[in-house]
């Protein structure tokens, strides 16, 4: 019983940390272009280079 009272505020505080970080990148934009990498690859770069790659 005494682990409880250890273990409750423990696992509160963990998880209003992870709530603050979820907020913290949907305000800072991390969600913004979920698209744009996933198609940046698919598309060839025009300045690649004389080598070829």
């Amino acid at each position: 019983m005494s682990n409880l009272l250890f273990l409750i505020p423990a696992a509160l505080f963990l998880g209003g940390l992870g709530l603050a970080a979820f907020i913290w990148s949907l305000k800072s934009g991390q969600y913004d272009d979920l698209d744009g990498a996933a198609e940046r690859i698919l598309h060839e770069d025009d300045d690649a280079g004389d080598d070829g790659r």
